[in-house]
């Protein structure tokens, strides 16, 4: 009598798949990947909660850019304005998500805990279509380029506002000071020039401490102000709609109010937890708070001013009075003090550029020549300017917000789902719309602005 052996194999369950052996058959077994979680990976000292995350980003779009929403506002009315900030808020909002999942996704193909704003588009072209492959590096380079810009025109209007509110300020006690606004602008680059020597982020700390105490009390007397005034005001004096040739001109101003995308990526880095998007995410919780805001500085403070509204709202507050004098002097402080932080970022993009090809020896020398060489470059912009910071606003706002917050995340949202673009294409339609937004908010916001020089 002969015993036949069993061809199969004892199986383990690995809490997946598993074919149950026939007599002829070995067992086969099926164990599914377990995909790559970024935020799991993250090794962070110091991570940001929800909250913080929530706070950082208000904190990063709410800065000289609120002063001047109510000029946006003049430019296109009560009831447009209203409608046309709650439209950019949600569009900024929705293309940073786009942003996000794009990273979201080729961090998890990659492998990768977390990557920054040009880092993103590189390595969402390297693992794209074979053909735009070769374009990586020179998409990180070009967001590189456009983020650097973006933060030193920022920075011109910085120095145009100091000199403004200096010039307010002491031309009350001595009128022959309200020609002095090139001045102001030398005696800025002279204290900004030491300050800017400064190179280590945690150093810059307590200014930042101190431009967020000046900034809130010049935020609470402009309040005030405003409150003061709208109890005069009827809203029959104050019109609902302008015109159509004004509106290149307000998307250009809340573009750059709004947008702060260079800082979301940072922020975002900085979570363990996976909750930075979502119906009640980081993200959108705090544009909402930021887009109320905005909303409302603008409708009550061009309610209060209407025609005479300034490019910064600061302007329109009572020379005479000691709280606005205040006011002009916290401005001044905080624009100085914050001016440290806005040059740090496009100089660390230029530094790692040079930094490869200079000598170690040299480096210090070298990047002390840098630092004094792009701010002279900032504060000559700024004093061909004048005391006209609505044309670099608009110039900004149409040209670079415009690439970094609605042209960039478009295309990279196209190369990202290059293989599966949805029903009928859906996600490719939309996508090209966003890029056609871009032409149109480029073309007539850079035009309306060369017209307002002209």
């Amino acid at each position: 009598m002969t015993t036949e052996k069993s061809n199969s194999i004892p199986c383990i369950e690995f809490s997946s798949r598993v074919n149950l052996p026939n007599n002829d058959q070995l067992c086969t077994i099926d164990v599914m990947k377990k995909e790559y979680e970024p935020y799991a990976n993250r090794k962070l000292q110091h991570p940001n909660t929800y909250f913080g995350a929530v706070v950082h980003i208000i904190k990063g779009s709410l800065g000289i850019g609120i002063f001047s929403v109510p000029r946006a506002f003049k430019t296109a009315g009560l009831l447009v304005g209203t409608i046309g900030t709650l439209f950019v808020g949600i569009l900024c909002t929705y293309n940073v998500h786009l942003l996000v999942r794009a990273s979201h996704i080729i961090c998890t193909r990659t492998k990768t805990p977390s990557l920054g704003f040009s880092e993103t588009i590189e390595a969402v072209f390297q693992n794209g279509p074979r053909w735009i492959q070769p374009w990586a590096s020179c998409a990180k380079f070009f967001v590189e380029i456009a983020l650097s810009l973006t933060y030193y025109l920022s920075a011109a209007v910085y120095v145009v506002l100091i000199s403004e509110s200096l010039t307010k300020l002491v031309s009350f006690y001595y009128p022959p000071a309200v020609d002095w606004g090139l001045y102001f602008k030398i005696a800025a680059f002279c204290v900004l020039l030491c300050l800017c020597q400064i190179r280590e982020l945690n150093h810059l700390v307590p200014l930042s401490l101190i431009a967020n105490v000046t900034i809130v009390t010049a935020f609470g007397i402009t309040l005030y102000y405003i409150a003061l005034k709208i109890q005069t005001v009827d809203v029959k004096d104050r019109d609902l709609f302008t015109n159509v040739g004004s509106l290149p001109t307000f998307f250009s101003t809340v573009l750059f109010s709004i947008e702060g995308i260079g800082t979301i990526m940072p922020v975002e880095n900085s979570m363990l937890e996976p909750r930075f998007v979502g119906t009640v995410g980081v993200l959108n919780v705090a544009m909402f708070c930021v887009v109320t805001i905005y909303t409302a500085m603008g409708f009550f403070g061009y309610f209060a001013f209407g025609e005479e509204t300034h490019a910064a709202i600061t302007q329109n507050l009572p020379n005479e009075e000691w709280p606005a004098q205040v006011v002009q002097a916290c401005i001044s402080i905080t624009m100085i003090l914050s001016f440290t932080l806005i040059f740090y970022v496009p100089t660390e993009i230029v530094w790692k550029k040079i930094e490869l090809h200079v000598k170690h020896k040299k480096q210090n020398i070298f990047q002390v020549i840098m630092r004094v060489v792009t701010l002279t470059l900032i504060i000559s912009i700024a004093a061909a300017a004048g005391s006209s910071m609505n044309i670099l606003i608009d110039l900004t706002g149409a040209i670079f917000f415009s690439i970094l917050g609605i042209f960039i995340p478009a295309v990279v949202d196209i190369v990202i789902n290059w293989n599966d673009w949805g029903t009928l294409n859906w996600s490719l339609w939309k996508n090209l719309l966003l890029c056609v937004a871009f032409v149109a908010a480029i073309t007539s916001g850079t035009y309306s602005a060369i017209r307002n020089i002209i």
